[in-house]
């Protein structure tokens, strides 16, 4: 536990003693100027980090160490927030939230977690006892779910990562703390929205972890970060950096929201993804892998050296063609887990019908919503007594539902699927590269043999709202 400091204490005041907002609809009127700029991903992010560069960024600090930007501008906090406060939770409540599942209030008590959740719905007034009596930390699950400015800032980060972004609020009474000292396998950013909060961050015991774990006092030594984030403020900190936060005395109480991402982005996920299609291919040519491997080997009779070379023969051949640009790279599962699970564009309502005129084949077209669109080259999932054919699976995020964002699934993957991409013929693999990498493109000019099929195309993806008229 952090040391308590000599500050003056002042009177922490409840949840029902802030000034409550009307109740709250899923659209929020921001009346705060905002000091990010939405023109794109990449300007989003370069606002959120100024004034640090990207390039200095991503050279000296992604994966590698912390990074605090303390900032001094007014409007800048007063924008943090509005992000979430507070003030913001009675009206919250009124969302039939769910303890675990939206919300935990937690506190540390001699280095472990002690967890105040009650069954059924999050009442208000029970929280605000836990908060003000308890002295407990209110963790708030993904408020992007109900926070139109946060859903923004995230679709936007998920487009610049190419990977899921989410979001945790934690509001932390005066000298408290919320969860003991840990580490996380996620990239993290700290805004600090109201108040100030003390971090201590620690050398990784396991840098850039796989997985969550709390750490014991004995085992994390001297921090090697001494941070107190104050409104306005941002903290950057890689997966795996051990960390504890306290809320200070004379600070009524902090509130922060940490972004996260890159949970099982590594190339040891990518390798798990994209090696059985590699090998699979390579089966298809090289005999020796459709060879059967010695008898008795799965029962441990047949374990010697020459099990190990073969397969190392194998391995090594397979790393030569890769290398030689003679294999694809064909992500698959990562790919799809991303667009489903990922945020809908910001007030994506308009997007759900098609954008005007209906394509012909003289007609100069191009791809909306690139971010929000992947592309996968997979078996055909239609069972027939023929052999195996591949397919180019068109997959998008447009009919994701913005309050199951980060949630986990609800609904078979497949149905989920159907619902949110295209199927078309392997051969139109490079037609659909054409209008991903064009700016506009003619579609008399798209490569496919016939005009029909060139029709076929660019109506299938206009009727998904995936590709408009120029």
């Amino acid at each position: 536990m952090p040391n308590k400091s000599k500050a003056k204490t002042v009177k922490r005041r409840s949840i029902d003693d802030q000034q409550l907002p009307p109740k709250q609809s899923k659209v929020n009127h921001m009346d705060t100027q905002s000091p990010l700029c939405f023109n794109s991903p990449v300007h989003l992010f370069e606002s959120l980090i100024q004034p640090m560069g990207t390039e200095q960024f991503f050279s000296e600090y992604w994966e590698k160490k912390p990074l605090h930007l303390q900032r001094s501008d007014p409007d800048t906090a007063s924008y943090y927030q509005s992000l979430f406060q507070l003030s913001d939770l009675p009206s919250l409540c009124s969302e039939d939230l769910e303890y675990y599942r939206d919300v935990n209030v937690v506190r540390c008590v001699n280095g472990k977690k002690k967890v105040f959740n009650k069954p059924g719905r999050v009442k208000s007034s029970v929280i605000n006892k836990s908060f003000v009596q308890n002295k407990a930390t209110i963790q708030f699950h993904q408020p992007q779910r109900f926070k139109d400015e946060l859903w923004r800032i995230q679709e936007k980060l998920e487009c610049f990562f190419g990977g899921l972004v989410g979001s945790n609020v934690y509001i932390t009474p005066q000298e408290s703390q919320g969860l003991p000292a840990h580490y996380d396998d996620i990239e993290v950013f700290v805004l600090q929205l109201e108040g100030q909060k003390h971090w201590r961050l620690y050398t990784p015991t396991v840098p850039l972890a796989a997985e969550y774990s709390v750490e014991s006092e004995e085992r994390i030594g001297s921090p090697t970060h001494d941070i107190m984030l104050k409104a306005g403020d941002l903290l950057y900190f890689p997966r795996g950096t051990i960390h504890q936060a306290s809320t200070p005395a004379g600070v009524d109480h902090s509130t922060h929201v940490t972004l996260s991402t890159y949970q099982r982005m590594s190339w040891g996920d990518l390798l798990l993804d994209i090696f059985p299609s590699l090998l699979c291919n390579r089966s298809k040519t090289d005999v020796s892998l459709r060879e059967g491997m010695p008898r008795g080997l799965l029962l441990g009779n047949s374990e010697n050296l020459d099990n190990g070379r073969t397969l190392a023969a194998g391995l090594r051949s397979l790393a030569d063609e890769l290398e030689n640009g003679m294999q694809e790279v064909r992500s698959t599962h990562m790919k799809r887990d991303f667009i489903t699970n990922r945020l809908p564009p910001y007030s994506q309502q308009e997007l759900l019908e098609p954008s005007g005129k209906i394509p012909a084949l003289e007609d100069m077209v191009c791809l909306r919503f690139k971010d929000h669109m992947v592309m996968t080259v997979e078996p055909s999932q239609e069972t027939t007594d023929e052999a195996t054919e591949m397919v180019v699976f068109v997959l998008h995020s447009l009919k994701n539902q913005r309050e199951s964002h980060m949630m986990g699934g609800s609904c078979d993957e497949e149905e989920q699927d159907i619902s949110r991409g295209l199927q078309f013929p392997l051969s139109h693999l490079q037609a659909l590269r054409q209008l991903q990498q064009a700016q506009q493109l003619a579609v008399a000019e798209l490569q496919l043999p016939t005009q029909e099929a060139k029709l076929s195309l660019v109506l299938a993806l206009w009727s998904e709202s995936l590709l408009v008229v120029l």
